[in-house]
């Protein structure tokens, strides 16, 4: 599914000639740059209305995470690495990092 998704995103990218500006560095600043558009939706919102956004503001949060998305996707494949490989490497590395009777219901990632 992911390996569809990445072929699909680096075709557009391909058919427009854009690969010669998407090198890591310029990705890693657009991924920063969309970061903060996705906040921007959250501004002077409460924790409590964050998690009531009207239709139209889930929207543009969902086209932000999309750009995120693209963005990373490319960034990973400049660099040679698979998202999902690495999102499961990351993630055993947490389990380690965070045991569950360690940090259950905490805030504080270290007890």
């Amino acid at each position: 599914m992911l390996d569809r998704l990445r072929d699909r995103i680096l075709e557009f990218r391909d058919l427009r000639d854009w690969k010669q500006f998407h090198d890591p560095k310029n990705l890693a600043e657009a991924i920063a740059i969309e970061s903060g558009e996705l906040l921007e939706n959250f501004l002077w919102r409460t924790s409590e209305e964050s998690r009531r956004m009207p239709e139209d503001a889930i929207r543009a949060i969902g086209e932000e995470m999309a750009d995120i998305a693209i963005f990373l996707t490319i960034l990973a494949s400049e660099l040679g690495l698979n998202i999902e490989e690495t999102v499961n490497r990351k993630l055993e590395l947490n389990e380690e990092r965070y045991p569950v009777e360690a940090v259950r219901g905490r805030a504080m990632k270290r007890p």
